[in-house]
């Protein structure tokens, strides 16, 4: 199994404490696919942006659609976050 190094939640300061309390204040908890870019919190912070312009911006798709390709591609690609 492959390991990335990553900063432990307890030990963030600075731009990855933010990211990381954005992250628990969204779903309760850091998911490993953001956790993974810990030791680049500024990576982590544009990919969240990337994310919820993805998500959450204008778009002719409905929100319930994006999820559905997020998942159809995550399963495409034996994701299983």
């Amino acid at each position: 199994m492959p390991f990335i190094e990553q900063i432990p939640v307890s030990e963030a300061g600075g731009l990855l404490k933010k990211q990381f309390d954005a992250a628990i204040d969204r779903s309760g908890r850091v998911w490993h696919i953001v956790h993974v870019m810990s030791l680049n919190p500024s990576v982590m912070e544009a990919s969240m942006g990337l994310y919820r312009t993805l998500m959450f911006g204008r778009s002719p798709l409905s929100r319930v659609q994006r999820e559905m390709l997020a998942v159809v591609t995550s399963k495409a690609n034996d994701c299983f976050y």
